[in-house]
């Protein structure tokens, strides 16, 4: 085991543990749908809060193998779960906007209802036992705004907020997640077939290096299209990353 990753999990844990504290809060609530990310986020949770940590399985025309992959972190770190299946829901909402099932893949409007579905519930649930909603996204998605404005945008803490994707990926080969889980492509699920990077236009690995090239302002051997590529997404999505704007009127 990577000890210095194992001091960094230990220190995400007692990060997540202060946020509850701090908001009076009893426990945290999170989606966990059987990816990289929220596997690792629901340990670190679990640890943090032991008796207290609630998994929601929210299946919306999902991958079966997805469900599976959760119950394999679920049952190898005891992570108490509650599945809803979301995928009536889900349409009964297109049939409400009249929109045509075929439209499904590569619409937009149509695959963002997922995450902002499934916010739906989670806030119910932590409504109901008073937890924090705990976001499972990444610095490598944040930075571009590869997420979903409130939906799993729409939470209240981010443990692997600051945390590349690569990053996350060493540190849940630490935590011990199960290695199908860390070696899938990862993938949003919005439409069948879909993958994180295809839609990125690049691997993490390549999106990383990118990233961390424009913070330290040196992007010698970087590919200058990819990062004019990185540079457009950050620009056209930092909407995403700030709070609405308020106009104050001084001549009321």
């Amino acid at each position: 085991m990577n000890t210095k990753l194992k001091i960094v999990a230990e220190e995400l844990s007692g990060w997540i543990r202060a946020q509850v504290e701090e908001a009076s809060a009893a426990g945290v609530v999170l989606g966990m749908s059987g990816g990289l990310d929220s596997s690792v986020t629901a340990v670190l949770c679990k640890y943090a809060c032991p008796k207290n940590t609630l998994g929601l399985i929210l299946p919306c025309r999902s991958d079966p193998e997805d469900i599976e992959h959760v119950k394999l972190v679920t049952d190898k770190f005891d992570i108490e779960t509650r599945t809803i299946e979301v995928s009536p829901v889900f349409a009964a909402v297109i049939e409400t906007l009249e929109a045509a099932a075929d439209t499904e893949k590569g619409d937009i409007a149509i695959s963002n209802l997922k995450p902002r579905l499934r916010m739906l519930f989670l806030y119910y649930f932590a409504n109901k036992h008073n937890y924090l909603v705990v976001g499972t996204g990444n610095k490598s998605e944040l930075m571009i705004g590869y997420y979903t404005k409130y939906g799993d945008g729409g939470v209240d803490i981010l443990p692997l907020g600051d945390f590349l994707k690569t990053e996350v990926k060493a540190l849940a080969e630490t935590l011990g997640i199960p290695k199908a889980i860390i070696d899938k492509p990862p993938s949003a699920g919005l439409w069948a077939g879909q993958t994180d990077e295809s839609e990125i236009g690049m691997s993490y690995e390549e999106l990383d290096t990118v990233l961390n090239a424009i913070e330290s302002a040196d992007l010698a051997g970087c590919d200058r299209d990819k990062v004019a590529q990185v540079q457009k997404k950050i620009e056209t999505t930092a909407h995403k990353r700030k709070t609405p704007p308020v106009a104050y009127l001084r001549s009321i």
